[in-house]
């Protein structure tokens, strides 16, 4: 039998390679503080789920062609990936500036996430964006402290309002403080090499659908089918690798998740704009010289022609209605809420003597906020 190697030497290569990890994994975490300050100053989600199943896949594959298991390696990672997140956690707890904690609905690459950056990328102090799956999970999530700010979508110029907005607005704890307008370019995304013909099933969120309707029409042989997020339904066609499914997203969504653009501009073409709202718990202060809307939610008194008394209230007192939208009250057929979209500060003579006068006109009266508008269409 040939000699077996010296214990304590193998004993000591396997500290050495320990301290070479060690060095390794210290290096990582430095590399995870530079990303937090990125993702600050950026405007950049804190998690990257997608990015992250994208990481532990690879790491599968490098396992696996270095003869080691690929689970108990993934688990390894896992475990290093959280490490990492709680790192930049610390940081960011420790910064001189606290950044603005920011929540929206979907994902890296979701017409919410890019409406986000555009609204606080290069804010002083940095800004801490969080994707949810839902606009409830939003506001949720900012009752009860964990956010700052929310983000959520509430009108689109070409399919209307979007419901569970104004629905989750009316359950209180939240204040409307501003406003944002955002062009939304729709694209097909599919596999690489696809052809549109290819194509059977398209993946999105069910106001992209709806608002690329005129274009499903001229693809009969397309189905679409709902999905929470736009970002969330291109993640999936690249995880299905399948050419006959494709997905409506963004652009951003596109270069993220490795697809091809089959049509490009597939929403109306006289444009396609979002509406967002910021929503605090707090009311903000505004601008002295700031044009301002205010938001109303009112359930009428039950008898004829209180909706047209109310038009008239505010025409006499000069106040502009912007938008006039009704929701079903939940547990009483065919009552309504209104909300009300009105130019002007709520603490306006105009304004004030208005909403006086719709007092004996309501059973309830909720202000929803008053925040500077947005004046015009902007990219």
């Amino acid at each position: 039998m040939a000699d077996l190697p010296d214990i304590s030497r193998l004993r000591a290569d396997i500290e050495r390679i320990d301290t070479e990890i060690m060095d390794a994994l210290r290096r990582r975490m430095n590399l995870a503080d530079d990303i937090a300050r990125t993702k600050v100053a950026d405007a950049s989600p804190l998690r990257d789920p997608p990015r992250e199943d994208l990481i532990l896949h690879r790491v599968r594959e490098v396992a696996t062609a270095h003869g080691l298991d690929p689970h108990e390696v993934e688990r390894i990672y896992r475990i290093i990936m959280d490490m990492s997140v709680a790192r930049q956690q610390a940081l960011i707890q420790r910064l001189d500036t606290t950044p603005l904690r920011v929540g929206y609905p979907g994902i890296e690459g979701s017409y919410s996430h890019l409406a986000a950056r555009q609204r606080y990328k290069g804010r002083s102090g940095g800004v801490l964006l969080t994707g949810l799956e839902t606009g409830r999970e939003v506001l949720e999530a900012l009752r009860r402290g964990a956010l700052d700010l929310a983000l959520l979508p509430i009108e689109n110029t070409s399919a209307g309002s979007m419901n569970e907005t104004y629905d989750l607005l009316a359950e209180g704890g939240a204040v409307i403080i501003g406003e944002l307008v955002s062009q939304v370019d729709h694209r097909l995304l599919g596999l690489p090499g696809t052809r549109l013909e290819e194509v059977r099933t398209v993946l999105s969120h069910p106001q992209a659908i709806s608002q690329c309707e005129a274009f499903l029409r001229k693809v009969p042989w397309i189905r679409p089918l709902p999905e929470y997020d736009t970002s969330a339904a291109a993640l999936k066609v690249r995880e299905r690798n399948d050419p006959t499914v494709a997905a409506i997203a963004s652009e951003s969504a596109a270069q993220r998740f490795g697809l091809e653009v089959l049509v490009r501009d597939i929403q109306p073409s006289t444009g396609n704009y979002t509406r967002f709202v910021e929503v605090s718990r707090e009311a903000a202060p505004i601008p002295a010289d700031a044009h301002c809307k205010t938001s109303l939610m009112v359930v009428l008194e039950h008898r004829p022609g209180t909706l047209g008394q109310v038009l008239t209230a505010l025409s006499q007192r000069g106040v502009n209605l912007a938008k006039l939208e009704s929701r079903p009250i939940p547990g009483q057929p065919w009552r309504y809420r209104f909300y009300l979209d009105l130019e002007g500060h709520a603490a306006d003579a105009p304004l004030v003597a208005a909403l006086q006068d719709l007092q004996p006109l309501t059973s309830s009266m909720r202000l929803l906020g008053t925040y500077p508008r947005v004046e015009g269409l902007h990219e």
